[in-house]
């Protein structure tokens, strides 16, 4: 960064913050420990049910296909996504301080847009897997390699780490001379550089076209994808095959709108001044709600998936429609 704070040296007041404070949800201490409990509850199932799916994967090798193992690795992606920002909300919950220090809030940070980002790519994984499965079934077994899956889990698992170390480093680089409260639950790049001392135009151009170029590019890659296998199963004689094939896409669709229907209004403009209640229950809705629902919407409802759940853990599952 090329900034230099008037008469005041760029270390001091890089290091005059130390700490910041995440206001969270502010309210009396009694409604603090509904919250604990209901956001505690939340969390649990969550990880009971994306842990489900992973061992399901795993253990069953009847679901040892690339498609589920797509579903498994975006699974285990949701448990770490939703584990940057719950546990240190529930603490905060019951804390007085609401501290967090600087380096922890920029840890927090990267790693919870890097797994958002790494959301990002799987998704559009396994469109482009449903893609090769419905509309190129023939050279799908050729495609659709060992080598090739793994390049794949492997890509999707490393490509938000390495893309979003750019603004963590350009944000973590401004100077923050106080105040240091955070209207926020979580360390968001947002309030971040609102805290600033100095608007520094470039980092938030540089953070704006990011965020832009990667969830619309990734948001049209799905929508081209499925409009490709909408079309072929349009083309299908049987009603069997129409109506498996639209379940599959039903539940992928799903998961895409929620978790592409939220941040698209909350980081393509950052600039744009959603209020501060607006800001929170929208990155509440992504960070917690979808990875909680996922398992109900996407794979659940999935009869090989049930099936491989009664086989691993000697469970009957209720079958119904969601």
């Amino acid at each position: 960064m090329s900034y230099r704070p008037m008469n005041v040296s760029s270390t001091e007041t890089t290091n005059s913050v130390s700490h910041f404070i995440l206001m969270g949800f502010p309210s009396s201490p009694e409604m603090q420990l509904l919250y604990f409990a209901l956001f505690l509850v939340v969390y649990t199932l969550t990880l009971m049910g994306n842990a489900a799916i992973v061992c399901a994967v795993r253990w069953d090798r009847c679901l040892h296909t690339p498609m589920y193992i797509f579903l498994g690795n975006f699974s285990l992606l949701e448990i770490c996504y939703v584990t940057t920002t719950v546990p240190n909300m529930l603490a905060n919950f019951l804390s007085t301080s609401k501290s967090i220090s600087f380096v922890s809030c920029f840890t927090q940070f990267y790693f919870f847009f890097s797994f958002g980002c790494d959301e990002g790519f799987f998704l559009c994984i396994m469109a482009f897997d449903r893609y090769l499965a419905i509309c190129r079934p023939l050279y799908y077994p050729r495609i659709m390699t060992k080598q090739l899956y793994t390049g794949l889990v492997i890509f999707g698992w490393s490509c938000g780490f390495i893309l979003f170390l750019t603004p963590v480093v350009l944000i973590s680089q401004l100077p923050y001379c106080g105040p240091n409260t955070i209207n926020h639950f979580v360390c968001d790049p947002v309030p971040l550089m609102l805290l600033s001392c100095s608007e520094d135009t470039t980092t938030q151009f540089i953070y704006s076209t990011f965020n832009a170029v990667f969830m619309i590019g990734t948001f049209l890659f799905i929508l081209c994808s499925y409009a490709l296998v909408i079309v072929a199963v349009l083309r299908m004689p049987s009603a069997a095959s129409k109506h498996k094939a639209f379940s599959t896409c039903a539940s992928h669709l799903a998961v895409v709108t929620l978790f592409y229907g939220s941040i698209m209004v909350m980081y393509v403009s950052p600039g744009s001044g959603h209020p501060v209640q607006v800001q929170k229950i929208v990155t509440l809705f992504y960070s917690v709600i979808t990875p909680f629902c996922n398992p109900l919407i996407y794979s659940l409802r999935n009869k090989e998936m049930k099936t491989a759940l009664r086989k691993v853990f000697g469970i009957e599952i209720p079958v119904h429609k969601i």
